[in-house]
């Protein structure tokens, strides 16, 4: 018969397991290789084919059958003109080149604070290519912790950084996930952002940082539970804590953690550095 504590490994060994097929995937974060903002005046970007543009409003990219371009969606070869309009913080996967079928690179168009930018994703990437899996803690269930939501009146948004200099970004807070760490006598208290179904996310800095870990993780956690006394209890499994895609690449725009989302302890549970210094 299987124990609680083998159920639970097993668990998170599938966890780690569809983590890396997702990060494997044949464009995605592993692949990224150039970020560049888009000006006013058609021009080449550098590694792209095709002459760029925005108006502010409206990308556009200009090319002939030469240059190998084809659309994502259709497949069909860019011939002239083709223009596309995001929101902000919305992804295009646009047009795509290279490689014996014309698809090795995929061009992304993405709107950030307000301005447009594209992010190549190369599938030869030496990145991708070359990964077996991020490096983690070994799983320990003591850093699996019980504690509370204390949600707010209303969300709030609160101005944040990103992993880009240039990008500004906000953190939708919905309220404070309260908790002790293991070993703590003191309680902690990170501001949380709501994901589909009522799950929650903390995006948080820990002692480990710039050591074992990246700069800032995050962590999700279901959705959180009634109680009789109309408090709500949440599960943190630091286990599952996981880097942002900057962590593999310098071409991320990720949120960093809202200011006093710090814990003042070494987490020493979920993902490390994908690339510890020597």
């Amino acid at each position: 018969m299987t124990t609680a504590p083998d159920a639970k490994l097993e668990r998170w060994q599938r966890f780690r397991a569809n983590r890396n097929n997702a990060l494997a995937a044949r464009h995605g974060w592993l692949t990224l290789t150039s970020f560049a903002w888009l000006g006013e005046s058609p021009a080449a970007v550098e590694g792209v084919p095709g002459l760029w543009s925005t108006d502010g409003t409206t990308a556009a990219l200009t090319a002939v059958p030469a240059d190998g371009l084809s659309l994502v969606e259709t497949g069909a070869p860019v011939d002239g003109t083709v223009t596309a309009a995001l929101a902000d913080e919305e992804s295009l996967m646009w047009v795509q080149f290279g490689g014996p079928d014309g698809d090795q690179v995929v061009v992304e168009l993405a709107m950030r604070a307000g301005r447009y930018a594209l992010r190549t994703r190369d599938a030869g990437s030496p990145v991708l290519t070359g990964f077996d899996g991020v490096p983690t803690f070994p799983y320990d269930p003591a850093w699996e912790v019980t504690g509370r939501f204390e949600p707010y009146t209303e969300p709030v948004d609160v101005p944040i950084s990103t992993a880009n200099p240039l990008v500004d970004g906000v953190h939708r807070s919905v309220g404070e996930v309260v908790f002790r760490l293991p070993g703590s006598s003191h309680e902690v208290r990170l501001q949380a952002e709501e994901e589909k179904l009522g799950a929650l996310t903390v995006t948080f800095h820990d002692e480990t940082n710039g050591d074992t870990t990246d700069d800032w993780r995050k962590l999700s956690m279901p959705r959180p539970r009634p109680n009789p006394d109309g408090t709500s209890s949440v599960v943190l499994d630091f286990n599952r804590a996981i880097n942002y895609p900057s962590a593999f690449t310098p071409y991320g725009t990720c949120p960093m953690p809202v200011r006093n989302n710090s814990l003042d302890a070494r987490v020493e549970a979920g993902e490390k550095r994908p690339f510890p210094e020597d």
